[in-house]
């Protein structure tokens, strides 16, 4: 194990590795359940279908997460990625108001172009494409990135992580519905019954993050973990002593039984091609495209931001093994289209665990090992609090905003593509649009102050390319 992940090389040892990837496990962890809901309307679509995209996301989730671990030694999780799973479940609606197709049949044709994004990625990743493309990145943008995810994780944390439904609507957050009411007699009225819910997960956030903190303070180590578990039992004693619910009501009913008859029969090996000459191959192709677009800069935008995170670029940016980074998320996309699910990318969410001591593959393959073990445990990870996992990406985003200071504010040229990709990101939830607006604003001011020469090629078929993206969306 030494010799393969070369602990002693990069400061860290077994156990630190197991914490971190157990951390960052915890904070995905929603991915499993989540994304078979977003695909299927929430089971709308059937229990088959939800049971086959449950499994899919557990498999091609470890797969992609086990190649960084043994191609790239990296501490990076790979998932389905939020925003490319409801892109996807939006063009196989689309796909079946078109055609007439049952959404089964959609589906399984809306595979074959996460197929096609993934067979393109590995070509592009094999013949060094996809470096190229990081490196033409400028410098001031990489060195932002970080901090731009580090608002994003904030922003999860406090938003869309740990939304509260009730008779009134929903779902309400806490930055916008709870901190954002002027009066808490304004936000109990708004909210109803969920109130009280929306108080036990604010305290839930900040006894996670306080603890994190305390723990991070006098260096012991699993802080992030050991937070997140404290603030689940708090959660769970709320739940118990002032809602009145058993939290763990639902694994009475729970079968540990994965549903692999319902895979094979919905989702396994299901492409098909039959829909394509319906809907037209330029629209075929243009969505294959915007799959690309997007995948390719939200993965980028992560290894880099995170890398830096935990020390891993080199003095001019890069990263070491990023090609195999890069292929590790090619190979688990096309694992997804096999198996059933969408777009598979390295998630933001694995700075958690390279905040926890996190530094090579020991913490993706553990990572790895919890996703397929949760085919069988799948009932007990959804009893982990969205408040307690929020907790730990305020507290790592608050971390990442540190690498600001590596950013020279005194040249317009990095301050606002900087500036700009620090709102963008956060606010479209989209890495790749950051990074995008980011080259556009680069490219701009370095023409405007007559220094197109500092510009490279590939810096301005990016922007361009973005440009198109923005204006005439796809």
């Amino acid at each position: 194990m030494e010799k393969f992940f070369k602990l002693k090389e990069n400061k860290t040892t077994v156990r630190t590795e197991i914490i971190a990837g157990l951390t960052t496990f915890m904070t995905m962890a929603y991915i499993v359940a989540l994304n078979p809901n977003l695909l299927t309307g929430f089971g709308a679509e059937g229990q088959d279908l939800w049971n086959g995209v449950f499994l899919a996301t557990c498999i091609a989730s470890a797969i992609g997460t086990l190649c960084m671990a043994f191609l790239a030694n990296k501490p990076f999780a790979m998932a389905p990625g939020m925003g490319l799973n409801s892109f996807f479940a939006v063009v196989v609606a689309n796909f079946a108001a078109i055609t007439g197709m049952t959404y089964l049949q959609s589906f399984q044709s809306a595979l074959v172009l996460i197929l096609l994004e993934g067979v393109i990625f590995l070509v592009l990743s094999i013949f060094n494409v996809r470096e190229k493309i990081v490196e033409a990145i400028p410098l001031g943008v990489r060195l932002g990135i970080g901090p731009a995810i580090g608002l994003m994780l904030m922003n999860i944390g406090f938003g869309s992580n740990a939304g509260v439904y009730s008779e009134t609507g929903g779902p309400f957050y806490a930055m916008r519905d709870f901190f954002g009411a002027l009066t808490s007699g304004s936000a109990k009225t708004a909210m109803g019954s969920g109130y009280q819910t929306m108080v036990l997960t604010v305290v839930t956030m900040f006894v996670g993050v306080f603890v994190i903190v305390a723990l991070s303070h006098k260096k012991v180590k699993g802080a992030v973990l050991i937070g997140m578990i404290i603030a689940s039992v708090v959660n769970w004693a709320g739940q118990a002593i002032f809602l009145g619910t058993n939290p763990f009501a639902g694994l009475a009913k729970a079968s540990f039984l994965p549903p692999f008859a319902d895979m094979a029969k919905t989702t396994l090996f299901k492409l098909d091609f039959s829909g394509f000459a319906q809907i037209g191959w330029f629209t075929v192709i243009t969505i294959v495209i915007t799959f690309c677009i997007i995948d390719m800069f939200d993965t980028i935008g992560t290894l880099v931001g995170t890398a830096d995170r935990a020390g891993m670029l080199d003095k001019e940016g890069n990263m070491p093994q990023m090609k195999e980074a890069l292929l590790s998320d090619a190979i688990g996309t096309v694992a997804g289209s096999l198996t059933g699910t969408s777009t598979v990318t390295t998630f933001i969410e694995s700075a958690s665990g390279v905040e926890a001591g996190g530094r090579t593959g020991l913490t993706a393959v553990t990572t790895a090992i919890m996703f397929l073990l949760c085919m069988f445990i799948a009932p007990i990870a959804a009893i982990i609090p969205p408040a307690a996992t929020s907790s730990a990406l305020i507290y790592v985003g608050i971390l990442m905003l540190a690498n600001l200071k590596k950013i020279d504010f005194s040249d317009i040229s990095q301050m606002l593509p900087v500036a700009v990709m620090l709102l963008a990101m956060p606010i479209s939830g989209s890495i790749g649009h950051g990074i995008g607006l980011a080259l556009i604003c680069y490219t701009v001011i370095k023409l405007c102050t007559g220094k197109a020469k500092e510009i490279s090629v590939l810096t301005y078929i990016l922007s361009v390319i973005f440009l198109v993206k923005f204006f005439l969306p796809l």
